[in-house]
């Protein structure tokens, strides 16, 4: 599912205009982005968490050249299921 028919999906089950259901979603991943900026952790219940946590620097490989070449320290968001999200998920 892609974020139009996420969208479609909202104004459809809300019996709200697509427009509206647009922005709501919007706001919502404003708002999350933005809590994850200042590093809090976003958590929505029962579907998981949402946090950032900063990758250590490590050594790769240029798969071209085979050179080694440092990657540096960075930023990743990590996602943690919540519990009825892998209750429904799991055959």
């Amino acid at each position: 599912m892609n974020k139009r028919e996420l969208i479609a999906t909202i104004a459809t089950s809300g019996g709200i205009t697509k427009v509206l259901a647009a922005e709501a979603l919007d706001k919502v991943l404003a708002n999350m982005i933005s809590a994850m900026e200042k590093g809090e952790r976003v958590t929505l219940s029962g579907f998981g968490s949402f946090k950032v946590v900063e990758r250590a620097a490590q050594k790769g490989r240029n798969p071209q050249t085979g050179q080694t070449i440092t990657i540096p320290a960075h930023n990743v968001v990590k996602f943690k299921p919540g519990k009825h999200l892998c209750e429904r998920v799991r055959y």
